[in-house]
């Protein structure tokens, strides 16, 4: 039962129906925009039902923006239902339903960095927002919706919504309120600049401004986020994360990086985590996170006393993260800040405050390429997600990764990714369980030697040794054999392994 704790004017429970009822208000054709950043503070009880509807026989097609991937009411039953035409700007690869379809071509996936898309949404490059479905812990008398543990692109979906329905979730706690710093940004000409100068830095309100008189309908739910526990750290990651601390404090020796050290940026995923978990045994103390997501690991940092402040455009509450908040809400929200996709992403930020990268591909060539999205370079794995907005923009740029995949049948530093997502320009350093390859200031003949003997697996490094010095015969800036380019990749879709290429040319 919804109280005043959570509708906060007594109009509001005039709004409240059933998610069947709300879900009729979207019709065949629409742009839904959804709440949340992966599954943390998304949308759950109106999707459920669109989606039992239209496996009921309802016409409904859909297009579902967000900030990044949602929670399986979503991606999964309604996708899986058929319901869902056009996805941006982003989704995950544990998202079968959504994967599978987008890779058919029966959902429309456009891929967005992420810093970019509320700012087309708000200049109407992509069409009108006809519904916005907001999970909210909240509402204020006002009208305004206290967000969960998700922002991602919410402020501007609802600014821009025809229509806006409010999930307010008693299973989020109260003591969420407060995190929450929501900025938008005027359009140009002469926007002046955003005014983060420090990582826990506030510039606009705890609120999503929205209004009472806007607010179509509201629909209450109880369903927690389907977020896991993330595994823990195995030996390579654990290596990888050495590795990675080494290049740190080398880099603070020579004078490159402060002694107090730089905010640091990290990406989804284990690997993601695991490199952050390293930091514990580190001698790093005060650390600042300004990042798109924060993962476990940033709060058993925080519980540490190792990370001091973190920003983010959401946290993934975990049933381990979960009961660390509720057991002392006021120590994460003096740490955290939750912002806006489109804030926490911003180029102008991450450069000002000299953000350091941390971000995982699932391959890297031999010249610094980087693939963050396609297997074999078609099938969609994920989105690119923020990696683009950080690796373009920040200080120092990291890539992480394990050497190898599949047990071995897989390098993941090949000739030539078989799709291109980070060009050579945007990375500076890759790490794997190997060893650290820092590329800055070499040309790509330079960058192959140190890549191949620094990061490449040993099974791996004199086929691809080989391949570079064959290519050097032909010449050029970045020497290629077009016909053995993709050697490695055609060895594994044959074989099962990319190690047969090993049994080509290796003279020269």
């Amino acid at each position: 039962m919804l109280t005043s704790e959570r509708l906060r004017h007594p109009a509001l429970l005039d709004k409240v129906v059933t998610a069947d009822k709300a879900a009729a208000l979207i019709g065949d054709g629409m742009t839904v925009g959804v709440s949340g950043f992966t599954p943390s503070g998304y949308p759950k009880m109106v999707a459920k039902a669109l989606a039992a509807a239209v496996r009921a026989g309802r016409k409904c097609r859909v297009n579902i923006w967000s900030g990044a991937s949602v929670g399986p009411e979503i991606e999964e039953e309604l996708a899986a239902a058929g319901a869902v035409a056009r996805r941006a700007p982003y989704y995950a690869a544990s998202n079968k339903s959504t994967r599978d379809a987008i890779n058919s071509g029966d959902i429309r996936y456009t891929d967005v960095h992420l810093s970019h898309f509320a700012q087309q949404i708000d200049y109407g490059f992509l069409g009108p927002v006809d519904v916005a479905i907001v999970e909210a812990v909240a509402v204020t008398a006002d009208g305004g919706l206290v967000l969960g543990p998700g922002v991602g692109n919410t402020p501007m979906l609802v600014k821009h919504a025809a229509t806006v329905i409010v999930e307010v979730n008693t299973a989020q706690p109260l003591e969420l309120e407060g995190m929450h710093d929501i900025f938008i940004q005027p359009r140009p000409p002469r926007r002046r600049e955003i005014p983060i100068y420090g990582t826990l830095d506030r510039i606009g309100s705890p609120y999503v401004a929205c209004g009472l008189e806007r607010i179509a309908c509201i629909v209450e739910s109880d369903i927690p986020d389907k977020v896991r526990n993330l595994e823990p750290p195995d030996e390579l990651s654990e290596k990888i994360a050495a590795n990675l601390i080494g290049f740190l404090e080398h880099e603070q020796r020579r004078g490159r990086i402060p002694p107090e050290m730089l905010p640091l940026q990290s990406g989804v995923g284990s690997i993601a985590n695991a490199v952050l978990a390293g930091l514990a045994k580190a001698p790093f103390e005060n650390l600042h996170m300004y990042s798109e997501i924060l993962q476990d690991s940033v709060f058993a940092l925080i519980d540490a006393g190792k990370v001091v402040a973190a920003s983010g455009c959401a946290f993934t509450p975990s049933p381990g993260v979960l009961e660390r908040f509720r057991r002392d809400p006021a120590l994460y929200r003096r740490a955290v800040v939750l912002r806006p996709l489109d804030i926490s992403n911003h180029p102008e930020v991450i450069r000002r405050l000299g953000v350091i990268a941390l971000n995982t591909p699932l391959e890297f060539d031999v010249y610094g390429h980087a693939n963050s999205t396609h297997v074999m370079g078609t099938r969609m794995m994920n989105g690119i997600g923020g990696s683009g907005d950080y690796m373009r923009n920040g200080y120092l740029t990291v890539f992480t990764a394990e050497s190898v995949a599949k047990d071995g049948a897989i390098s993941r530093i090949v000739p030539m990714v078989s799709h291109c997502d980070h060009t050579e320009h945007d990375a500076m350093v890759f790490i794997t369980e190997q060893g650290v390859a820092d590329v800055r200031g070499l040309c790509p003949r330079e960058r192959a030697r140190v890549i191949i003997a620094n990061c490449a697996h040993p099974d791996y490094r004199e086929p691809l040794l080989a391949y570079v010095r064959a290519a050097e015969r032909g010449g050029g800036h970045t020497p290629h054999d077009l016909e053995r380019v993709f050697g490695f990749h055609v060895s594994y879709n044959r074989t099962g392994t990319m190690k047969n290429q090993q049994r080509g040319p290796t003279n020269g």
